[in-house]
C-alpha cells in the first residue's frame, strides 16, 4: 500500500510558519509596513528572509507585534514595550507551570 503524501497545507496551522508577506502582515494589523520594518530593525521581531531576502511573518510573530503596538499607542516608547511584553510573556509562564504543578496528585504524605 502506497504512502499517503503529507499535506502541505498543515504548515498553515502552525504559528510558527511564516506564511505572510510584510504587504500582508501590514494589511492585517492596520499598519503601515514601516511599523514592522522598525521591529526588525529594533531587534523586537526577526522576521524570517525568503531566499531573495523578503521578510515573512508567521502568526506568532504578528501577535507579538499586535502587542507592541497596543503599548506603543498607549504611549509607551518601544524599548518599554518590549520589556513589558516580555514581562507578560515570562507571567503566563510561570502562571503555566504553577497551574501544571498543583494539578499534579499529591503523594501518600501530602506532598507533591
Amino acid at each position: 500500500m502506497p504512502a499517503v503524501p503529507p499535506d502541505p497545507l498543515h504548515r498553515l496551522d502552525d504559528p510558527e510558519y511564516p506564511a505572510l508577506t510584510m504587504s500582508q502582515a501590514a494589511e492585517l494589523l492596520g499598519v503601515q509596513a514601516a511599523f514592522l520594518r522598525s521591529l526588525d530593525t529594533s531587534g523586537v521581531l526577526q522576521p524570517h528572509r525568503s531566499p531573495g531576502g523578503h521578510r515573512r511573518y508567521s502568526r506568532r510573530q504578528l501577535g507579538l507585534a499586535a502587542r507592541v503596538r497596543v503599548l506603543l499607542d498607549d504611549g509607551h516608547p518601544l524599548a518599554s514595550a518590549e520589556v513589558i511584553v516580555g514581562l507578560q510573556d515570562e507571567l503566563a509562564s510561570a502562571r503555566a507551570d504553577l497551574d501544571e504543578l498543583r494539578a499534579q496528585p499529591e503523594g501518600v504524605d501530602g506532598k507533591p
